[in-house]
């Protein structure tokens, strides 16, 4: 059987960097321990490593709810503990009351740093509190470099994983028509607004699919996938039911503002 036809074109570098990671655990009979994936990359993880028992697989992200998390592969005598994902939390100290921060500020101060997004795990933001989390490797690099975000000079400090922001993600789900499964089709359903507003969003690179950013509005939604577009929200669509009669395609989503 093909593995390659399971995945989008697109995933099959990212299939092929799996292929060598379970190779170098057998090979050397060691873990190995990756950058933090979105959750499409380890549901990929998962299923290319699939019921191998000479290679375990586990992940973690510094709490049960985060999104982004390390995956760690290992021979089967490894018993992997919380340290061994190397997370570091970083705590940002700034002037509350006169500015409000906000996630897409924060990350790209981070990649301003010259390092790999992979590097980086969840932003945390609740009340005015933010966090983030950061591969251990390049917590003292963070350090030394980050002081400021959106013009505003920050602190960091480093804080164990019991004080990290507990977040509680919800999903509202609803169902849909949409005339294609087309990405700006069902978007523009979804979010009550035309396609040509979704269009313009894409085009403008503020639409992602599985966490990575589309520039085409043809692009084919299918089961599994989720959809995001930039001050609209977040979707998961969670069913395609068939064809109403009127040739329209009856969708299953789940919502998050």
């Amino acid at each position: 059987m093909n593995l390659y036809q399971h995945f989008r074109k697109e995933e099959h570098h990212f299939i092929d960097q799996v292929l060598e990671w379970k190779e170098f655990v057998k090979n050397h009979y060691c873990p190995k321990l990756t950058d933090f994936l979105d959750p499409r990359e380890q549901e990929i993880v998962r299923m290319v490593i699939g019921s191998d028992e000479d290679v375990k697989l586990s992940f973690f992200g510094g709490a049960p709810f985060t999104e982004r998390k390390r995956g760690l592969l290992y021979p089967p005598y490894f018993q992997p503990g919380e340290e061994d994902f190397a997370l570091t939390l970083f705590s940002i100290g700034y002037p509350s009351k006169f500015v409000s921060l906000e996630h897409r500020q924060v990350l790209g101060s981070l990649m301003s740093l010259g390092l790999k997004r992979g590097k980086f795990g969840d932003i945390l933001m609740k009340n005015g509190d933010l966090q983030f989390i950061a591969a251990s490797e390049i917590a003292d690099y963070v350090l030394l470099h980050l002081h400021m975000i959106g013009g505003t000079k920050i602190s960091l400090k480093e804080k164990p994983f019991t004080q990290i922001i507990a977040l509680k993600e919800q999903w509202k789900e609803a169902s849909i028509t949409a005339s294609s499964l087309r990405l700006d089709a069902v978007l523009a359903q979804a979010f009550g607004v035309s396609r040509q507003k979704i269009q313009s969003l894409i085009e403008n690179g503020l639409v992602k699919v599985n966490w990575k950013t589309v520039d085409q509005a043809h692009w084919e939604c299918r089961e599994g996938d989720v959809l995001s577009a930039r001050g609209f929200g977040r979707l998961k669509m969670i069913a395609i039911d068939g064809k109403t009669k009127k040739e329209r395609w009856r969708i299953q989503v789940g919502m998050q503002k």
